[in-house]
């Protein structure tokens, strides 16, 4: 049985991926800082989940010597990364958190996985890091020098990182560039909840740049099955760093995602039309070629299954809190 580390393990994504590692007959060893970002008893909600198939424990990735003791101690096969201080508007407001937690946590990991060896990193970087690009679809041949935020710019170090350990320490790595992951058990400060939340209570949802923005949103099932489909295919390669787009590949407007939450959730939503705020951007659009021609993978559910998956887990949540 293959051994996995995976960061960030009471977080959106890190909780699909935990639960489909698991399915696919890894131990799993989960960590996660249950920092106050957003509400904690969400991500104490999404660890119920892992109960009994991950082995979890609290833990900073700062804290580098336990970090390094739990590598030495466990031995890990694989390394799935997701931890990271999340949200593109409070990097404006927070700066510090964004480095302590996702360059120099990543250091941390980069460091443990130089001195333990583990045949695969996976790790979380963003479709942020395309930032002020104009041409789409967005790809990875492209060059990525404009981040229109702070927490861009870490993702983009993270990827330097990475390459940087590859190329003197041959730590085996591939980034994952995420783009607009929506569905069940998603975050609070993301757009669908904040939509769902405001449309149930009869509360007008925030439109920004009046809502002439185009989202790649990608399903989050399908995101956790692109992660492992990832960590599985360079189990075995040389060591090399890699860069994926893992995205649905077709940009939706704002205002048709808002359309199917409103039909999902059977109430009209009352709108404020605000300009574009700080660091956000037009358009995200992935490129997936790459992932279909050297994995073999493409995320397939399409929006209008996603939303209303997202709507119905929605409001059995928010009506058991």
């Amino acid at each position: 049985m293959k051994k996995c580390l995976v960061t960030g393990v009471a977080g959106f994504i890190g909780c699909e991926v935990a639960l489909l590692l698991s399915k696919a007959g890894y131990s799993i060893v989960g960590i996660d800082n249950l920092n106050h970002y957003y509400d904690v008893s969400l991500k104490h909600a999404r660890l119920k989940r892992l109960n009994g198939l991950v082995d979890f424990r609290e833990m900073d990735l700062v804290d580098k010597n336990s970090l390094n003791d739990l590598f030495k101690t466990e031995k890990f096969d694989a390394v799935v990364h997701l931890a990271a201080q999340a949200g593109v508007r409070y990097s404006l407001e927070n700066p510090q958190a964004y480095v302590d937690s996702n360059v120099t946590g990543f250091l941390s990991i980069l460091e443990c996985c130089r001195e333990n060896p583990v045949k695969h990193l996976v790790y979380a970087s963003s479709s942020s890091v395309y930032g002020r690009n104009k041409k789409t679809p967005f790809s990875t041949e492209d060059p990525v020098c404009m981040p229109s935020s702070l927490y861009a710019a870490t993702k983009r170090s993270n990827e330097l990182m990475a390459e940087t350990y590859s190329h003197l320490f041959k730590v085996n790595s591939t980034g994952l560039r995420f783009f607009t992951v929506y569905g069940p058990w998603g975050r609070p400060d993301m757009a669908p909840w904040l939509f769902a939340s405001s449309i149930l209570d009869g509360k007008p949802i925030k439109v920004f740049n009046n809502g002439n923005m185009l989202r790649d949103f990608t399903y989050i099932a399908d995101i956790a099955e692109g992660v492992v489909r990832v960590l599985e295919n360079g189990l075995e390669r040389a060591p090399i760093h890699k860069l994926y787009n893992i995205g649905h590949g077709s940009p939706v407007n704002l205002m048709d995602f808002i359309a199917i939450l409103e039909n999902s959730l059977g109430m009209e939503a009352k709108k404020d039309f605000l300009p574009m705020q700080p660091g956000d951007v037009e358009v995200t659009y992935a490129d997936t070629s790459a992932l279909e021609k050297e994995v073999g993978y493409l995320a397939n559910t399409d929006l209008e299954t996603g939303v209303k998956a997202f709507a119905e887990w929605f409001k059995d949540y928010k009506n058991s809190i």
